[in-house]
């Protein structure tokens, strides 16, 4: 029994449904060839934080607004410790990336409120990136008048960056909002793909300096299961939205687990840290072990089978129709990707 894994998230054709998240792992050319080996179906670079596309915006001569200006000054008043220095090295690192690797490479910027993610969105399709990730950051509160003000900015923020690319657009968001189903479905008309969900650095407070202090730290392998009823249920709510699980892979049964709740990709990053590129092929590997087991020769027939909760035939009908559509949309996506890619 020949079983296949190739994929499609928001119109990429992938060689796997497992993407390794962005992470400073990804600046290597020897890692990301090892990945590639491992047979992983795409990548996502570091990412590129709005900051920085501010200071490239200034360099480039465009008119910035307040809102922008206090973000900059904000930015200068801090010490980052950034993957890449600016954004001019992440273009070059893009290029590079682009023409060395034979699987996707995914572009991401960090923040939701610079008016120049239009312009800079643009040169990084020109540079060589095969879609890119717009990782939406806890906002502070203080910031905007409510909540709603927050989620009509982001929308905004998308439908104009998507306007300006032909790639696709991801939007990564974390769980700080009231309802990600509702925002997934005001998405539909500028994301091409949703990744639940981002994380932040974790905060903590030293009782030497009483001072906060935040620190990146590797998600334990299994917490995905902590996060299956809310992608099931952005899925269930949301079936045309292609989705990526993040956080917790680390195990064939997460990944499995992750696919059955409703997604289309799940993405590792903490996993190759602890064991290396070769944990992709392990995980790939378990999960065709499993599509065997279970007689699915294609990712389809696994999707086909998701246990999810319906209140009756006729909504699960539904859910099926729209799901058909939506992978049916998918694969056209992906041809229409690839005929530009060859021309």
């Amino acid at each position: 029994m020949t079983t296949s894994l190739l994929t499609n998230f928001g119109g990429l054709s992938l060689q796997s449904p497992l993407i390794v998240g962005a992470c400073p792992m990804t600046l290597s050319e020897q890692s990301r060839l090892a990945m590639q080996n491992a047979g992983v179906g795409a990548i996502v670079l570091p990412s590129l934080f709005e900051e920085q596309v501010i200071g490239w915006s200034i360099a480039s001569g465009r008119t910035i607004t307040q809102r922008e200006k206090e973000i900059y000054a904000r930015a200068n008043r801090t010490e980052h410790n950034w993957a890449v220095q600016d954004a001019e090295s992440y273009l070059s690192l893009v290029n590079r990336a682009s023409a060395l690797q034979t699987v996707p490479i995914i572009a991401s910027l960090n923040g939701f409120t610079a008016g120049g993610w239009m312009d800079f969105a643009g040169e990084l399709e020109e540079a060589g990136a095969s879609a890119i990730e717009l990782n939406v950051p806890h906002s502070h509160a203080r910031d905007y008048d409510n909540s709603v003000e927050i989620e009509t900015i982001i929308r905004d923020a998308v439908r104009e960056i998507n306007a300006a690319i032909t790639i696709p657009l991801f939007v990564k968001l974390g769980r700080n909002f009231t309802s990600v189903p509702h925002i997934a479905r005001q998405l539909l008309s500028g994301a091409q793909g949703l990744v639940l969900h981002g994380r932040a650095p974790a905060l903590d407070i030293s009782l030497e300096t009483l001072n906060l202090t935040r620190q990146w730290k590797l998600t334990n392998s299994g917490v995905q299961s902590e996060s299956l009823d809310a992608l099931m249920q952005v899925h269930s709510y949301c079936p045309a939205m292609p989705l990526a699980a993040s956080g917790g892979i680390g195990h064939a049964d997460d990944l499995v687990k992750a696919l059955l709740a409703g997604a289309d990709v799940g993405m590792v990053t903490s996993a190759v840290y602890r064991e290396g590129p070769d944990v992709i092929r392990t995980l790939l590997e378990g999960l065709v072990e499993f599509m065997e087991r279970r007689q699915m020769k294609t990712l389809r027939d696994l999707q086909m089978q998701r246990p999810l909760e319906f209140n009756s035939d006729e909504e699960r009908a539904a859910y099926i129709a729209a799901l058909t559509e939506h992978l049916e949309t998918s694969e056209k996506q992906a041809l229409i990707s690839q005929a530009r890619n060859e021309s």
